[in-house]
């Protein structure tokens, strides 16, 4: 007997792998196998309901919910608060991967002992990588749209319940950074729209799917209220104008050779400007007058009857603002003064819609659009008065228009003076030739870029 007790004494324990191969799988074990997978599709879920929603465009969302879709309006409605929505969903993937993780380190330690650990990192790596990553991520790139609309009910209802945890991370990460001296931005987005869509744009052109004037023209409309009339408007010395002192047949002759059918009036001194001139409604006048009898009638004619009251607009009004004041007040017109009532020049409402579609030209422009097409040595012949917006429009450039809106005035302000012809100056990866001057004014240019960009705005001048 005592020989027996020994002998049992003395067996080794059985080994947990053994065990389990000998009584079979349990109940428990395949519970706690469910359960991991069940998990690993909870995980999938987060993974696929993150990309959807924050891939997918609110334009075709809203497109889709103004079209009755109940989905793509609960979609827009969970991604109002992008802060809360990617909280929950970190929180929820988080779990059910720690606790995925968990539960297989603890079967496979029942089935294989000590190793179990390493075996059951390697394979749930290998379950969460594919399964829960790559696979849902992939499926929600191909249809965003379509998957957030299928998921907003689902992650609304988890967001509301993960709410005050969520809150208090948020509270956490803020104190913590607090501490570091950065404060968290409640309020708005990093990138505004305008830098979203030019962003998008910009990808656009460069796969080939938009052609360069298509986004010069989005990104036109879309500048308008980041810049002022006094970009683009037509400077006070190149405005033709009429004397009001001039007798009526000069008047008419100037209004016939004129390419314009609006002419300002001023009398005295130019910047006395008393109204302006319509030539339909100056010939009706004219017309009028002749069908009298008295044959001084037309000599006698006032043409100021005929004209309309100046419109005056500030210097710094932006372009949409003013496209606006032009279509209520059902005129397409306007002169523009500056803060001491000085005439700067004139705007039309033409003007503005060239900067979204470019240069428009009738047969009666005397002034075409001109041709930026370079010699031989690749240097481009450029009208000092040309915008330096067109320019970089036109060949891609990126000269920068801060400190000056033409070409002419770019090379005034870098050479910090009024250059003669024969100058030469290079900045800002670009070479200037002064090609003309007419008395204050730099007329014309001829410039190419330089095969190596300067790395600072520094300039140099050949005289």
């Amino acid at each position: 007997m005592t020989t027996l007790m020994t002998a049992a004494a003395a067996a080794p324990a059985p080994d947990p792998a053994a065990a389990v191969g000998l009584a079979g799988y349990d109940m428990a074990f395949w519970l706690t196998g469910a359960a991991i997978l069940v998990l690993l599709g909870l995980s999938a879920f987060f993974s696929g309901s993150e990309t959807a929603l924050t891939a997918s465009s609110r334009s075709k969302l809203r497109a889709r919910a103004d079209k009755g879709d109940e989905g793509a309006q609960r979609a827009l409605a969970v991604t109002e608060d992008s802060e809360s929505l990617i909280g929950s969903i970190l929180l929820g993937n988080n779990v059910v991967n720690i606790l995925a993780a968990s539960l297989a380190t603890a079967l496979f330690t029942r089935l294989l002992g000590s190793s179990g650990v390493a075996a059951a990192t390697l394979v749930m790596t290998a379950l969460v990588l594919i399964f829960s990553e790559v696979l849902p991520k992939t499926y929600a790139i191909l249809a965003p749209e379509d998957l957030a609309s299928r998921v907003a009910r689902p992650i609304g209802v988890s967001t509301r319940i993960l709410a005050p945890v969520v809150t208090v991370v948020r509270l956490v990460v803020r104190g913590i950074l607090a501490l570091f001296g950065v404060r968290a931005d409640q309020s708005g987005h990093v990138f505004s729209v305008q830098e979203e869509i030019a962003g998008a744009l910009a990808i656009a052109q460069s796969s080939g799917t938009v052609q360069k004037e298509e986004r010069d023209r989005l990104m036109g409309a879309l500048d308008l209220g980041d810049r002022s009339v006094e970009e683009i408007m037509l400077h006070r010395s190149r405005i033709e104008m009429i004397d009001a002192d001039l007798a009526t047949e000069e008047v008419l002759d100037r209004v016939l050779k004129s390419p314009h059918t609006r002419l300002p009036v001023y009398r005295g001194e130019r910047e006395n400007v008393i109204g302006v001139i319509h030539a339909k409604d100056l010939l009706r006048g004219v017309r009028k007058a002749l069908q009298e009898t008295d044959p001084e009638a037309l000599r006698n004619f006032d043409v100021l009857s005929t004209a309309m009251p100046p419109y005056f607009v500030p210097d710094t009004t932006s372009l949409d603002e003013q496209m606006r004041e032009f279509l209520k007040r059902h005129t397409h017109f306007a002169l523009v003064v500056d803060e001491y009532g000085s005439l700067r020049g004139l705007i039309t409402l033409e003007d503005i819609l060239e900067e979204i579609v470019g240069e428009i030209t009738d047969e009666h422009d005397t002034d075409a659009a001109q041709s930026l097409v370079p010699n031989p040595q690749g240097d481009y012949l450029v009208d000092g008065a040309m915008t330096i917006r067109d320019l970089n429009r036109a060949l891609d450039w990126s000269l920068p228009d801060d400190e000056a809106n033409t070409v002419a005035g770019l090379v005034i302000h870098m050479a910090q003076s009024i250059p003669a012809p024969g100058q030469v100056f290079s900045f800002h990866g670009y070479r200037f030739e002064v090609v003309a001057r007419r008395e204050n004014r730099v007329t014309r240019l001829r410039i190419r870029p330089l095969a190596e960009a300067p790395s600072t705005g520094e300039s140099a001048a050949d005289q």
